[in-house]
């Protein structure tokens, strides 16, 4: 009996364990529900035991059913990451790479990188969107591109395989004759707050309405890194910066540091992951491209 088990019925049990009901579940998979309650029924049956508990309002993993989850994952995920690799040694050379690269990470690292890939690709064209936030992701949800190196976005979106790459500082910053600079020591969050923050904002919808880093009542808003980076320079506010971008400024006396606490969604700076779609994986210039931004 155990050799009929299918695939469809192990992401069935765990569509059915992690939203809750047959119902949610079969929305999940875009099923009926009499479909997903007959595809778990046949499950049950072929191991011989209870997966789910029915006595309640809603399915309850029984204690073997929860003992088999982490199995059916691996399953699952093993059989996905084997279609992947097989779908990308079946399309060969990529024709075009693309890469959606968060804006915080460093130029001069990136740079570099397109300058080797270059010449270990001299054929295939780069494309690169160059985004923060949610548009770094947007492109490889949409299948834009393949890789996605995201940083300013704190989270790793659901489907996708992470790899870290490397941690960029963080600093908050002010023109000398801002009110903040004058201040020596820590800055209280809610000092800081009564000033107007330049916040880096989101081109895409993914973020709606959520805030990274923002401690200010008043916040001026902006979609490009070059923009906010002026905007400091002139006086207009404070906020975070990364640091390899404002060094010069720095040493130069344009900005100052200055000491505020950092915010809690923020820490001490950004860790830059490249990421792509586990189902999708980068074929070989794709690879060697994240390898070669790995050994930076």
């Amino acid at each position: 009996m155990l050799d009929a088990m299918s695939l469809d019925q192990l992401r069935t049990f765990i569509a059915a364990a992690d939203e809750g009901s047959f119902s949610a579940a079969g929305r999940k998979l875009r099923r009926a529900q009499s479909v997903v309650s007959t595809t778990l029924a046949n499950l049950e049956q072929q191991v011989g035991f209870a997966l789910f508990e029915r006595t309640g309002r809603y399915p309850r993993l029984t204690e073997a059913g929860a003992a088999l989850l982490d199995q059916a994952r691996a399953a699952v995920d093993g059989m996905n990451a084997f279609k992947a690799k097989a779908r990308t040694l079946a399309e060969g050379l990529e024709p075009e790479l693309a890469v959606a690269v968060d804006v915080m990470f460093p130029i001069a690292t990136l740079t570099a990188a397109v300058q080797a890939f270059q010449r270990q690709f001299p054929t295939t064209p780069l494309r690169l969107y160059v985004e923060a936030l949610g548009a770094v992701v947007q492109p490889l949800l949409d299948g834009r591109c393949r890789v996605a190196i995201i940083g300013s976005l704190p989270e790793i979106p659901a489907g996708c395989a992470s790899e870290f790459l490397l941690s960029v500082g963080a600093v908050a910053v002010a023109a000398p004759n801002h009110p903040l600079a004058a201040h020596h020591g820590p800055i209280a969050q809610e000092v800081a707050g009564q000033h107007v923050q330049l916040v880096l904002t989101d081109r895409s919808t993914l973020t709606a309405g959520r805030n990274f880093g923002v401690m200010a009542a008043q916040t001026w808003r902006l979609a490009d890194l070059g923009a906010k980076h002026a905007f400091l320079k002139a006086g207009l506010g404070w906020g975070y910066m990364p640091l390899h971008m404002v060094e010069d400024d720095l040493r130069s006396g344009k900005l100052v540091r200055i000491d505020v606490a950092l915010h809690a969604r923020l820490g001490p700076g950004f860790s830059m992951h490249a990421i792509h779609m586990k189902d999708h994986p980068p074929g070989p210039a794709g690879r060697w491209f994240v390898n070669h931004l790995k050994q930076q």
